[in-house]
């Protein structure tokens, strides 16, 4: 789920920035704290991601299109939270003239909460707080005095810190289903104003509760991280499956090297090491970061694989066994050169495993094919539209780097790479060795995401899986690396695919899960290639497991605004079809899957944000 910070043009910089910080601090890993512009606001489907929603503080009056007031205010009194730092606001039946007020929500005690923010620019004055639960805050920055006149008169409204005087200085307003929190200081600001180191390190401390339980009340669930979340990348290991000992070797000789060796390339530069170097590796890049970005790789070769002492996280061994079985199970005991999940690097923590292929073209041209990259944590995760984040433990993520000549997959053709790497998860998620029969209630959202439904209730569909597709071309062959995240085994509030599962089943384990979505994969892929790219054997299983039969929608992509009705994908360039709900026109409407987003909370298909 995601923190958005609103980061429009009335906002002060350090305000958007110190707000980034502190909620990151605050919610890693469970929440990715991501900034977001008013365009975003109005356009872009991010209500059904989104857990809070953060205005910072403001130098210039804010003012919010209608279009994003009405989204922010849906999204609250749907069941979303709102923070506003150095605010105020008025609870009152009547009605506010537009210019006194940057948002309005209404409350579920009956009154309208007209919410304001207090301009001004980088502030030098502090102020002493009283919480609710009798903490003093000394010290906190602040502005002019901010006015909540009338709001202890809204009967769902909570006041939760006065200042010396009394003075309400922040409260908390329950609206529709979700909450608003509205702060006259600015919570985001380190205290430094204190005298005497200690002062201030107690203030900072008692500031942080403040915050921390201020995102507790809104809903957020602060996650307990041990003393063993990386903080930094680890070496990563290139293994082969003990029945393929060839596959180290060839990796090695296509990359034209051998232990101890460099190899440079544009975004990085790895350093391959011999196993008998894994354990002084390990301990060093365990106790300290690394002097510098450096990816240092440990190559077993000959099918030996690292003990599990050096991957407590994953266990290598038993992914290769676990695939081995899901591979016999499927049929697909032999593979030229060998198969998807056979040649695997694996790192317990790495910035990404996208980065690592996708930016570094020499390094992945010399690559055969196919290669996996798998990692237990991602300090720098990458997404669609410049999104990043950090994964906890619990998520599967994993890269694929794959090869194909045009002459079997046509260009045109690549566009169906997203759908299949869908198709594989869910796929994977109904097998008997990942969920089974709880696995019904996985879905494929178009054109490539994976949600878990309701069981019958109003419980609203949850991502927990999304795949990302790189491509480029010589001329003559395509190389492919396919970036796919799959929560598994996340606590909550991260939704994951064991989060359907009633108490007492067994649950899924990550070697297991992923040696079943790589398989179910090949078993796409293979079909895929040798029908140079038809997804016509694949359609049928598509639909049956999306989310959309049949679904009405609004197309905010023609002027006037469209109701259509989701009709299926086509079979050449995958575009998702649509008619006209109104009979007006019996044409299609075809969309294309990368110019177009699908809010699935709103029924909005729109223009992807740039």
């Amino acid at each position: 789920m995601n923190v958005l910070v609103y980061t429009g043009p009335e906002t002060l910089p350090s305000s958007v920035s110190r707000s980034l910080t502190a909620l990151r601090s605050a919610l890693y890993p469970n929440y990715t704290v991501q900034p977001v512009t008013s365009q975003s606001l109005a356009t872009a489907p991010w209500t059904a991601s989104c857990a809070l929603l953060v205005v910072p503080a403001c130098r210039d009056p804010l003012a919010l299109t209608p279009a994003v007031q009405a989204s922010v205010r849906a999204f609250v009194e749907g069941g979303g939270a709102f923070l506003g730092l150095r605010a105020a606001a008025t609870c009152a039946t009547g009605i506010v003239a537009p210019g006194d007020y940057a948002v309005r929500f209404h409350s579920r005690a009956g009154p309208t909460v007209y919410c304001t923010f207090i301009p001004g620019e980088e502030q030098t004055k502090t102020a002493d707080l009283v919480a609710e639960d009798g903490t003093t805050l000394r010290g906190v920055a602040a502005g002019a005095a901010p006015d909540f006149e009338g709001i202890e008169r809204c009967q769902s409204a909570r006041v939760v810190a006065r200042d010396a005087e009394g003075a309400v200085a922040a409260v908390e307003v329950e609206v529709g289903s979700g909450k608003v929190a509205l702060w006259g200081v600015q919570l985001e600001v380190p205290i430094v104003a204190e005298d005497g180191a200690s002062a201030v390190r107690e203030a900072e401390e008692q500031r942080r509760a403040v915050l921390n339980r201020a995102l507790a009340s809104l809903g957020l669930q602060l996650p307990t991280l041990s003393d063993s979340q990386p903080t930094h990348p680890l070496p990563q290991f290139l293994v082969g499956a003990p029945s393929r000992p060839e596959v180290v070797p060839s990796i090695l000789q296509s990359l034209e090297l051998r232990p101890p060796a460099t190899l440079k390339d544009a975004n990085d530069t790895f350093a391959f090491h011999d196993a008998t170097d894994a354990e002084t590796l390990l301990q060093q890049s365990r106790a300290a970061p690394p002097a510098d970005e450096t990816r240092h790789v440990v190559a077993y070769e000959n099918g030996a694989l690292p003990p599990t002492v050096f991957t407590p996280l994953f266990n290598v061994q038993q992914f290769f066994e676990d695939l081995k079985v899901a591979r016999e199970k499927a049929g697909l005991q032999t593979s030229q050169p060998w198969g998807v999940g056979e040649a695997l690097f694996y790192g317990e923590a790495v910035t990404s495993t996208q980065t690592m292929l996708d930016k570094n073209y020499r390094f992945l041209s010399s690559l055969p094919s196919p290669i996996v990259s798998l990692a237990t944590h991602q300090i720098a995760g990458r997404g669609r539209g410049g999104n990043s984040w950090v994964s906890p433990l619990g998520c599967l993520q994993f890269s694929l780097r794959l090869r194909a000549s045009l002459i079997q997959l046509p260009l045109q053709k690549l566009v169906f790479v997203q759908y299949l790497v869908a198709l594989a998860v869910v796929q994977g998620a109904r097998d008997t060795g990942v969920l089974g029969e709880w696995g019904d209630r996985v879905r494929v959202k178009w054109p490539n995401d994976v949600y878990i439904v309701g069981d019958g209730g109003e419980q609203k569909p949850v991502k927990v899986s999304g795949n990302l597709v790189y491509t480029t071309s010589d001329g003559e062959h395509v190389d492919i690396v396919i970036g796919c995240g799959v929560n598994v085994l996340n606590p909550p509030p991260i939704p994951s695919l064991a989060s359907i599962l009633p108490p007492g089943a067994e649950r899924p384990t990550m070697e297991r899960t992923a040696a079943i979505i790589l398989t179910k994969f090949e078993l796409l892929w293979n079909t895929f290639v040798s029908g140079r790219g038809s997804f016509e054997p694949f359609m049928d299983s598509y639909l049956d497991n999306w989310l959309h039969s049949d679904q009405v929608v609004t197309l905010t992509t023609t002027t006037p605004h469209q109701r259509v009705r989701i009709v299926g994908i086509t079979s050449d360039y995958g575009l998702l079809r649509t008619i006209p709900e109104s009979g007006a026109s019996h044409n299609f409407i075809d969309l294309q899957p990368d110019g177009n987003s699908f809010d699935l909370m709103s029924g909005m298909i729109m223009t992807k944000a740039k």
